[in-house]
């Protein structure tokens, strides 16, 4: 009996004995753990206060994030698939070892050789995986983890040729914050050959929600820092912009001229000029370019630019909108065009000779109150061939007569939009114009001397009135000739 009793004494502490060193071996595990976990949040908390050389900040975290989640999961390789601004796509971000291209198809799989590992994360980065498909498109559009410890078997794992590429085992886990799936984190094969764990999953889903905060609000300053960037070369564009429409408007006895320009951004599409083309003839043109911010502005002011080249010295309006439509018609991308209204005044006779590529009808307001649009034949600059332009364009001929008004205007204008999705309309600004005119004489509100500047200060008011908060799609440009009755 002695010896039985000896025997279960010895197997009874040899047990306790095991236990206490499996117990001994989880905590050691769970220690490293807990620091992997401290470091990373120590790290991830002193990424935003150094210097990334260059890198950005997103950039920089995600490698640091990729590193300790390979530590904690003993993982051979990894990636971060982080989704791109269509919101629908994901694209490798940082990547560790020699990660398998999983989002693509296996039959592209590079040849073994010289710059083999080199081709592969090439492939890895080039790649994009589509929200709902794959592997990675899956856990993004679920927002939870996968797991798969047999990956051999499982026919959702690409088989690749190369042994380096070969996937044992593979972890996923959303990147969340709040109810967004920013990325996902891959890790694949274990580096002691071992099939990742629930643990591990547990513990690299922790690691990644906690990451998550830190790289959204990163994501976030550098949106801030780009739009700060942005703002500040918008500014100055807007300053340049605004030197380039006339600092002074030309007078002649008798006549009186206006305007105004207001972009609908930070800088616009819209323009006008004056050119003095002899000493009895003075040229006016208002102009709308199609694509609004940075690309109407550059088109604008090279519009601007052939115009003040070729206006001078040319009597024929039509003649000018065919030599801009001739230079600067082949450079206009296909969804994009120029409106525009080109007048030359004699200012002896107050007689307009004018030419309308596509344009609002300019209006002649008359003496007696009447507001008539005056028709124009033409088609837009950078719509049509040169020789069907130039078909299309007529020149037409007006006269003013003492107390006429001519009216020009961009369709930003008659198409301002209110709160309730109300257009200010042709109608509001004739009226707008005979208000704004003074009257001198029977008939009643006939424009008299002296009342471009205030027409036109009523317009600009009664617009903003109209639009109040409301943010306008389009410029908005009007240019007022008074003839008056002296």
């Amino acid at each position: 009996m002695t010896w039985i009793y000896w025997t279960l004494l010895v197997s009874t502490a040899l047990a306790v004995l095991f236990r206490l060193w499996r117990v001994l071996k989880e905590r050691d595990a769970l220690l490293q753990e807990k620091e992997a976990i401290f470091n990373f949040v120590h790290d991830v908390s002193e990424a935003f206060a150094e210097s990334t050389n260059g890198v950005p900040q997103t950039d920089f975290l995600l490698k640091r994030v990729l590193f300790y989640a390979q530590q904690t999961a003993k993982a051979g390789t990894g990636a971060i698939y982080f989704r791109e601004p269509d919101g629908d796509t994901l694209r490798v971000r940082a990547v560790a070892g020699l990660f398998p291209p999983i989002a693509g198809s296996v039959a592209d799989e590079p040849e073994q050789g010289d710059g083999f590992f080199q081709r592969v994360e090439t492939m890895v980065r080039n790649q994009l995986a589509r929200t709902g498909e794959g592997l990675v498109g899956t856990v993004a559009a679920q927002g939870t983890p996968l797991l798969i410890e047999d990956a051999e078997r499982d026919p959702r794992v690409p088989c690749f040729r190369s042994e380096f590429l070969q996937i044992q085992s593979i972890l996923l886990v959303p990147m969340r914050f709040q109810n967004t799936v920013l990325g996902v984190l891959v890790v694949v094969n274990r580096v002691d050959d071992a099939s990742f764990i629930q643990a591990d999953m547990n513990l690299l889903q922790a690691l990644a929600d906690q990451a998550s905060i830190a790289i959204y609000y990163a994501k976030f300053n550098e949106e801030l820092d780009k739009k700060r960037v942005l703002d500040y070369d918008l500014r100055i564009a807007r300053r340049i912009q605004m030197a380039l429409l006339p600092t002074q408007i030309p007078q002649a006895p008798g006549l009186e001229i206006a305007a105004f320009s207001m972009p609908a951004r930070e800088i616009g599409g819209d323009f006008y000029d004056f050119v003095t083309i002899d000493e009895d003839h003075l040229g006016l043109t208002i102009a709308d370019v199609s694509g609004k911010g940075v690309t109407g502005a550059i088109l604008m002011s090279i519009c601007r630019s052939v115009f003040r080249a070729h206006a001078p010295g040319c009597l024929s309006p039509g003649a000018v909108l065919k030599a801009i439509n001739r230079v600067i018609a082949g450079d206009i991308h296909d969804d994009m065009f120029i409106s525009m209204l080109y007048c030359i005044l004699n200012t002896r006779t107050a007689e307009i000779t004018l030419a309308c590529a596509g344009h609002p009808r300019p209006l002649l307001v008359a003496i007696d109150g009447r507001t008539v649009p005056v028709e124009a034949a033409g088609v837009a600059i950078g719509l049509v061939e040169a020789d069907v332009f130039d078909r299309r364009l007529q020149e037409t001929t007006v006269t003013l007569h003492p107390g006429d008004l001519w009216v020009l205007f961009t369709d930003g204008v008659t198409e301002a939009m209110n709160a309730e999705h109300e257009e200010w309309g042709l109608e509001n600004l004739q009226r707008t114009v005979l208000a704004g005119a003074c009257a001198e004489s029977a008939p009643q509100n006939a424009p008299k001397a002296g009342c471009s500047s205030a027409i036109v200060a009523r317009v600009r008011q009664e617009l903003l009135a109209f639009a109040g908060d409301v943010a306008q799609y389009d410029d908005m440009t009007l240019v007022v000739l008074h003839r008056s009755k002296g």
